[in-house]
């Protein structure tokens, strides 16, 4: 039987995280949450922003827990998670049709501590995967610890990127510039970078038409 998980850190950023989406996603109608995990950051800020339709996506092994929160929940903005996983290519079936249209693809984007958790190619696959999934226009936030300068920002970081090697070698604490380049690729343009409790940061992007 599938089990409704529960992450404390999850509790523990909702409501910074937040402030800085009601901010940035006000304007926004559809957003892809990449990573949605637990599912609890989707129910917290569905909640607290009902005119934003909030689609969940996780690799397949999360999603009936995720199931669990939002039918829990039971609000009117959270349609089934959908399966998606980071790959170097574009996802069958993101792509926006007509990518001209007003309404094609998502105009917004989410994802919460993930990009420190896959490998660098499945980074690459995270923002081609947004290239295919995203709207003229959209909004791009992504929250995470970074470093700055190829250097880290709090030891705390730094041993937190230690205990992530242990784990996976292949994870570990991104650097921001690197990111960014990646974004930039796919024409994303970073008009905030938040800095956020615990040493993390909210990075905000806007896709330029």
């Amino acid at each position: 039987m599938s089990e409704r998980l529960y992450s404390p850190s999850c509790d523990r950023n909702r409501e910074p995280i937040l402030a800085v989406l009601q901010q940035y996603f006000a304007d926004r109608r559809r957003v892809l949450e990449v990573g949605s995990g637990t599912g609890q950051h989707a129910v917290h800020f569905a909640a607290a922003m009902p005119w934003l339709r909030w689609q969940c996506a996780d690799q397949a092994e999360y999603l009936p827990g995720i199931r669990l929160w939002l039918d829990d929940a039971g609000l009117a903005n959270t349609p089934a998670p959908l399966e998606l996983q980071a790959v170097a290519t574009p996802v069958p079936g993101f792509e926006p049709s007509p990518r001209s249209a007003a309404d094609a693809g998502f105009d917004a984007a989410f994802s919460a501590n993930t990009l420190h958790i896959m490998g660098w190619p499945q980074v690459r696959g995270f923002f081609a995967g947004l290239d295919a999934a995203l709207a003229d226009e959209a909004t791009v936030a992504v929250y995470g610890p970074f470093n700055y300068g190829g250097e880290f920002s709090s030891d705390s970081n730094r041993a937190f990127d230690g205990w992530l090697k242990a784990r996976d070698p292949a994870s570990g604490v991104r650097d921001f510039e690197a990111v960014d380049a990646l974004a930039a690729g796919i024409g994303l343009r970073l008009i905030q970078d938040v800095a956020m409790p615990a040493n993390n940061r909210c990075l905000i992007w806007r896709r330029q038409a």
